[in-house]
């Protein structure tokens, strides 16, 4: 069995990166009940065209419906509920026991995916919601790679596991996490997350109001709640085995770079696992491709037993590579771009090709519309015609090294 990529589409801009990279499915959400408020997310219009979308690529859509939600927020919840069954979404991603019940009544013929906000940790939990309607469970991210072999031993076949494989981790129990609300009085369980466990921390002694006194590691300072981010690229057939059905990628808030790149990675990973199966072995090309996105230090969290997962550097993020523009057309070594970040002739550029390892793009001239030469592209959004020394592969999107001073 090759397992379902299941990609991160925060905005229409990040879905339709992840579809032409090869997600096997993507998630989402509307403007309400989504566990991520800081992504663009869809209005009701763009839900509906995202779907399209999507399933004419042959791409399955799941919505988040995954807040724990008030009760003022209950009344509209059936309409919306009918609405995304309308739409044709592929599944319901749910957490709440209520948010479930009025699910199968409401959309009684859209499947149910229980969210990791959730937690289940066993194969009991597990059936408990394959008697309320479920059909696939989103693991809770505390599990070993055994742990989840043996739910998989004790259930039907035909309920579904996900895991979630790379990206963030927090420092809470699957998520359920009170920081936020307490010192910022937004609720990460509402999809409202500071990630307030970034942030660096001091003491301070009651009798002592105003003297903070430094939480220190050999480094001087130290970030006591700040994890690792989660990586399993290398470990595919491993979690093959152990009867992950979909590998879910961490990441509606982040960059549609970032969509692009790690699910065109780890679409190359399934790819060869699909060919070699169990013998198939991660070539150092895809590990360097997970380096050059926007990451923490790389852990692979609770799958072989509890790690440290805590990284006491900076709660910034590694970020060596960005996205410098998007292709609009290209003829040749000529290509029409539209301008996200600054680039020139000069930069290391690479091309990130959709299903294929990135190709280095020798920019030689750059132009804008009108014919008018440019030493470099300086305006975001603006469409300027770049010229390369090779040509331009169909439907790649160019990057930019980032250098640090």
């Amino acid at each position: 069995m090759i397992p379902e990529l299941l990609a991160p589409a925060g905005d229409p801009e990040k879905l339709r990166a992840a579809l032409d990279f090869g997600a096997d499915a993507v998630y989402l959400a509307g403007t309400a009940y989504g566990m991520r408020s800081n992504a663009g997310n869809f209005t009701p219009e763009e839900l509906e065209e995202a779907i399209r979308l999507a399933h004419s690529r042959g791409v399955r859509v799941y919505v988040t419906v995954n807040t724990m939600p008030r009760n003022e927020e209950l009344p509209a919840l059936p309409e919306y509920l009918r609405k995304l069954e309308r739409f044709g979404a592929d599944a319901l991603i749910v957490a709440d026991l209520g948010v479930a019940a009025m699910a199968k009544r409401c959309a009684p013929n859209t499947p149910l995916h229980v969210s990791t906000q959730a937690s289940v940790t066993n194969y009991a939990a597990a059936l408990a919601w394959r008697e309320l309607g479920a059909s696939r469970i989103v693991l809770a991210r505390e599990l070993t790679l055994r742990e989840i072999a043996e739910i998989r031993e004790r259930i039907p076949p035909e309920l579904e596991l996900e895991c979630f494989v790379h990206g963030a981790m927090c420092v809470a129990y699957s998520g359920r996490c009170l920081l936020s609300s307490a010192l910022m009085g937004r609720d990460a369980s509402r999809g409202m997350c500071t990630q307030p466990c970034r942030w660096s921390y001091s003491l301070v002694e009651e009798k002592r109001p105003g003297i903070y006194i430094p939480v220190e590691e050999a480094e001087g300072e130290s970030y006591i709640f700040n994890s690792c981010d989660l990586r399993m690229i290398e470990h595919i057939p491993a979690m093959a085995a152990a009867g992950i059905d979909s590998l879910k990628i961490e990441g509606r808030g982040k960059t549609a770079y970032y969509a692009a790149a790690i699910t065109n990675a780890y679409r190359l990973a399934l790819d060869g696992y699909a060919r070699e199966g169990a013998a198939w072995v991660c070539p150092p090309e895809l590990l360097s491709e997970t380096e050059k996105l926007s990451h923490r230090p790389y852990d692979t969290g609770f799958f072989f037993g509890k790690h440290d997962l805590q990284t006491r550097r900076s709660g910034e993020y590694i970020r060596p590579w960005d996205l410098a523009a998007l292709q609009l057309s290209c003829e040749g070594s000529k290509a029409l771009l539209l301008q996200k970040n600054h680039f020139a002739p000069g930069d290391r550029l690479e091309w990130l090709v959709p299903r294929q390892m990135p190709r280095r793009a020798e920019l030689l001239s750059l132009r804008d519309t009108e014919g008018n030469a440019l030493d470099a592209a300086r305006h975001p959004l603006q469409r300027v015609v770049a010229e390369f020394a090779e040509p331009v592969p169909q439907g790649a999107i160019l990057r930019k090294e980032i250098i640090n001073p």
